[in-house]
């Protein structure tokens, strides 16, 4: 059974066959990706990758309850599968009852491409791209400017089958175009990125030409000392910020008192006024340009997320709701600990603000302030505040007068996005963005920008 001789649904449906547990989950992902890579202004790297990931779960019914055993394994052959099941199995009979043990799903209509062929990209995804990259390499080596960067696209076909008969399929297309450009002496750099699901939608010279401009911004150095100073947060580090927000929402976490979102007492601070702007944090697999899978797919179990949820139906779900919390995350298992809903997370992250305001415009609407590019290593500091540090990068920029005139110096940042929100006095228009931390991990993000009056620089950084 090589991978080219069967197919996703008949691994799936052979690895069901061959498992003797009282329940068996099978998901076999089919991955292919095409990258581009260039520096100093020309291509360097190129290449087309392509996989099999199958995660078995097996379940089994004991007299104090029901175990799970959970095995994943890369480029399966037809003699590894029966293996792979017997090692699912043995896992789950060796194991205490799990916690988080639910009924497995039933019930969702089958995927009526279940049985097709897996979807793939190629270097056919670039045939636009590239040759208007080639054209922004000529304009930057005009301008005196190197630019560094890679492109990449992944396609993932994910199919799920269940001993309770769910039959589901989602194919899930995710690209990242990120863009450096250095001055030749390379003392100055700037930074760019994008999220794409098919290419078709980036511009290399539009990215160019703001990495250009802030080039130039940063002909002109102006030194400041750490300190709180009104800041305009980019849409890519509000993602930044609120992915790791929406990481720590954990109802049953909040419920026992470890997060940010705990009252005392077993509480949680639902319902609570979390932001003066009527913002509202919201997910949908559903939503347009960010689709991401309509039901569960969890490989291994964690926090509020279960493998005996896989196939249940995911939902558009406000996080927060016009400046209140509105829900957090739950499996079917820690919504009954917690006595809230079942939420389940969803792969992508929306922050309305009501704002029609670019972020050029609302630099023209600055008196002084900073104008930040995106953060990076965010860490956290205290889970009870959601206190974050991290540092600015690829370039932070004085604003006086509605301009901005110059670069400044890098800073370590202090700051819990909770508490950011409650303090922002203005939310421009919400676009797509690409996180410049997390992008490796979470993509699919449309954001605003993010006006904040007092933001915690915490100390002068000496990164670029």
């Amino acid at each position: 059974m090589s991978r080219s001789a069967s197919k996703p649904h008949e691994i799936v449906e052979r690895a069901l066959e061959l498992s003797t547990a009282d329940g068996c989950v099978v998901i076999a992902d089919e991955e292919s990706t095409a990258n581009l890579r260039w520096a100093g202004n020309a291509l360097t790297t190129n290449g087309v990758t392509r996989g099999r990931t199958l995660t078995v779960i097996a379940t089994v019914d004991g007299k104090e309850g029901t175990a799970s055993g959970v095995v994943t394994r890369a480029a399966v052959t037809a003699d590894d599968l029966e293996p792979l099941v017997r090692a699912a199995e043995e896992a789950a009979r060796g194991a205490e009852p799990a916690e988080d043990a639910q009924p497995l799903v039933t019930g969702a209509a089958p995927s009526a491409d279940f049985t097709e062929a897996p979807g793939e990209t190629s270097s056919a995804v670039f045939a636009e791209f590239a040759p208007a990259l080639g054209e922004a390499f000529a304009r930057a080596q005009e301008g005196g400017r190197e630019l560094y960067g890679f492109a990449n696209h992944e396609f993932v076909s994910s199919y799920l089958g269940t001993s309770t008969g769910l039959r589901l399929r989602h194919d899930q297309p995710s690209g990242t175009l990120e863009m450096n450009a250095k001055s030749p002496d390379r003392t100055k750099s700037a930074w760019a990125g994008r999220a794409t699901r098919d290419f078709k939608d980036v511009d290399p010279a539009a990215l160019d030409a703001e990495l250009a401009q802030r080039l130039g911004w940063a002909r002109r150095r102006v030194d400041l000392p750490a300190g709180r100073y009104e800041t305009l947060l980019p849409p890519t580090a509000v993602a930044d910020l609120l992915i790791y927000q929406i990481w720590s929402a954990s109802a049953r976490d909040a419920a026992e008192g470890r997060t940010v979102f705990a009252k005392p007492g077993g509480a949680t601070r639902l319902g609570e006024r979390l932001a003066n702007l009527p913002l509202t944090l919201r997910s949908d697999p559903h939503e347009p340009g960010l689709e991401s899978a309509p039901f569960v797919l969890a490989h291994s179990s964690g926090g509020d997320a279960s493998v005996f949820d896989n196939g249940l139906p995911l939902t558009a779900t406000d996080w927060i709701r016009d400046g209140e919390l509105a829900h957090l995350a739950t499996s079917r298992h820690s919504a009954a600990l917690t006595g809230l809903p079942v939420t389940p997370a969803v792969d992508n992250l929306v922050l309305d603000g009501g704002g029609t305001r670019s972020l050029d415009e609302m630099v023209a609407a600055t008196e002084r302030g900073l104008l930040l590019t995106c953060l990076w290593y965010i860490r956290e500091v205290d889970p009870a505040t959601l206190l974050l540090t991290g540092l600015t990068r690829d370039g932070v920029y004085l604003v006086e007068k509605g301009e901005v005139v110059g670069e400044v110096n890098n800073f370590r940042f202090n700051e819990s996005p909770v508490d950011l929100l409650g303090r922002a006095t203005e939310a421009g228009r919400t676009e797509r963005t690409l996180p410049r931390e997390w992008g490796d991990y979470f993509t699919r993000a449309a954001m605003p920008a993010l006006r904040v009056p007092d933001f915690n620089m915490s100390s002068v950084s000496q990164g670029v």
